[in-house]
């Protein structure tokens, strides 16, 4: 799978880690910043990895920043983006087998790397169970207008 990586200085260094995970687990992964612990704008790198996986450039991204909460928040303003906070793995599964979302967001402050490995582990093998939920998702693609 061909995953978008996204921090901010909170979340550089468990993007780094998890980078570093994803690889091991075979997967090809682009780092598309922040590259260190100087202060920067979520925003701006939720807005390149919601930008990639919604061109279809990759098949899911993940952001990480202090509380995932921004991330999420910015990334959704992105026609084609469901993004979602996970911080446990029921969550992280819940949102792909019945929203389809394609981009997770995580807290570095709120989560440790090893509880961040197995929420992303879960999110990236769930697949979308689709039937009565492809509806709703096909509804919520109608409110981006």
């Amino acid at each position: 799978m061909k995953v978008a990586l996204g921090s901010d200085h909170a979340g550089f260094a468990m993007k780094g880690a998890l980078g570093a995970i994803l690889e091991s687990w075979g997967h090809e992964v682009d780092d598309l910043g922040a590259y260190s612990e100087e202060s920067v704008d979520y925003p701006d790198f939720a807005a390149k990895v919601g930008r990639g996986v919604a061109a279809g450039d990759y098949e899911a991204g993940i952001l990480i920043c202090g509380t995932g909460l921004g991330m999420t928040i910015a990334a959704n303003k992105i026609k084609g983006v469901r993004a979602v906070v996970a911080h446990d793995t029921f969550s992280a599964r819940m949102s792909r087998a019945h929203n389809n979302a394609n981009v997770l967001a995580l807290g570095a402050r709120v989560i440790g790397e090893g509880l961040a490995e197995e929420i992303v582990k879960v999110w990236l093998s769930t697949e979308f169970e689709g039937g009565r939920h492809q509806r709703r998702v096909d509804k919520l693609t109608r409110l981006e207008g």
